[in-house]
């Protein structure tokens, strides 16, 4: 339950220093989620970038935040532009600056302006919405760490819904937030020539096989997964390599709560 009103955002607390940030008017049931150390603060994306996210960390905590992009889509990076300090990952550091490589402007706007459920800014049109575009302050690469105070982040290359994408694992809590790489209700995608479904069954298989993950936090849907997913991904991987479905065309593949489309 949000205990911030907000005529956009709903705030949902994890824990006493541990947030989900939802934009649940919006069909992509965007989540970002601000992890707060003794020093500084850790934004998880920033959202599809109708509103201002920047309103509801500024009332969650006045440390120093550093922006931790899961991927470059539209519907992640929406905010971007509001915070200094934005890393990504390497492989995406081109897409940030340039823009989103095979993604036309046409087609973020549609999405954007679609299915929407809540009364939207003044500030927002989507006739002339435009992704954020800027240089990062700094890169992410496979296995770094990020020291809140008395809060470690583990940084994870999970590449194959897009070439950058990583997951976050709060080592101290046991959290994995893992973007668009695993969640439920709807598809995790690797349909698009920007993807690639080879390297998204070898990142699920990798963070699958994390025995101190205690809870996921995906980047849709449902705000909190417990680690039997896990057990599910295992065995659609598998499933997946033993019947060698995994290429583009394939279609949509599921078991129990977790689903892939190629």
């Amino acid at each position: 339950m949000s205990f911030i009103k907000d005529d956009w955002f709903t705030v949902t607390q994890i824990d006493e220093a541990t947030y989900a940030i939802s934009e649940f008017g919006h069909w992509e049931k965007v989540h970002s989620y601000l992890l707060i150390g003794r020093d500084k603060a850790a934004l998880i994306d920033t959202g599809l970038g109708i509103d201002n996210i920047r309103r509801i960390t500024d009332q969650l905590t006045s440390l120093p935040i550093t922006v931790l992009t899961t991927h470059v889509h539209w519907d992640h990076i929406g905010s971007h532009g509001k915070y200094a300090d934005i890393f990504v990952h390497e492989q995406e550091e081109g897409w940030l600056v340039n823009g989103i490589k095979g993604l036309p402007i046409e087609q973020i706007r549609n999405d954007v302006a679609r299915d929407i459920t809540l009364p939207t800014p003044p500030t927002f049109n989507p006739k002339t919405y435009r992704p954020y575009q800027g240089k990062p302050k700094g890169i992410l690469k496979d296995m770094d760490t990020l020291d809140l105070g008395n809060r470690n982040l583990q940084i994870y290359h999970t590449p194959g819904h897009s070439p950058g994408h990583v997951a976050i694992f709060d080592m101290k809590k046991g959290y994995l937030f893992s973007g668009d790489l695993i969640y439920d209700e709807t598809p995790i995608y690797a349909f698009f020539p920007s993807t690639s479904p080879e390297d998204l069954v070898r990142s699920l298989d990798r963070m699958a096989n994390l025995t101190e993950v205690k809870k996921i936090y995906g980047g849709h849907n449902s705000i909190g997964l417990d680690s039997d997913i896990l057990d599910e991904v295992k065995e659609l991987t598998t499933y997946l390599k033993k019947y060698e479905l995994i290429r583009f065309g394939t279609g949509v593949h599921r078991i129990g709560r977790f689903s892939v489309q190629f």
